[in-house]
């Protein structure tokens, strides 16, 4: 009984070595399937969202009256800053820098937006101050409807520099008719 045993071991030894063998070399060959998936995903464009959808994806931004001029208030879930501008004006910028879109908040002690990745700086009414990043801050369009704001997040407005007609003004009643500011 003792040679059996023997005997068995012998030739259990092989076929447990062959069997770790074809697992390792499967693992290998699926690590290095995911490996060249990840390498040809990275070279693949990416695939664009419709820009004809009509559909609007508005977010309700308060009333004018609950902001003061030069303040900026951050909206997490729209990924942009409702700007109110000295003369009254509104924008809404987009949280993501234009260079790389990393996020980018709002220094409120140096009155500026300081990108982390890379350091680029924007003034409150979105320009760039520093670079990297090549443009000005993108716009989502602004509605001013009874002193109610409302944001469309669904299309950025890509822009160079700022440009005093990109800031919508609330509407003021003179003479009973509507008059912006």
């Amino acid at each position: 009984m003792g040679k059996n045993k023997m005997i068995e071991a012998k030739e259990e030894k092989p076929r447990r070595r062959n069997f770790l063998k074809a697992l390792w070399i499967s693992l290998g060959l699926v690590a290095l399937g995911e490996f060249i998936l990840m390498i040809l995903s990275f070279f693949r464009p990416a695939l664009k969202k419709e820009t004809g959808s009509t559909q609007q994806r508005l977010i309700d931004a308060g009333t004018t009256d609950t902001y003061t001029p030069g303040t900026v208030a951050a909206f997490v879930t729209g990924q942009f800053y409702l700007v109110c501008l000295e003369d009254g004006g509104f924008l809404a910028l987009s949280s993501k820098c234009t260079h790389l879109g990393c996020a980018v908040p709002w220094d409120k002690e140096q009155q500026k937006f300081i990108c982390p990745c890379h350091a680029s700086q924007f003034d409150i009414s979105g320009n760039v101050l520093s670079a990297p990043a090549p443009r000005a801050l993108d716009l989502f369009k602004i509605s001013i409807v009874n002193k109610k704001i409302r944001v469309d997040i669904n299309n950025r407005i890509k822009r160079n520099r700022f440009n005093r007609s990109q800031a919508v003004y609330p509407e003021t009643v003179a003479l009973g008719k509507a008059v912006k500011k």
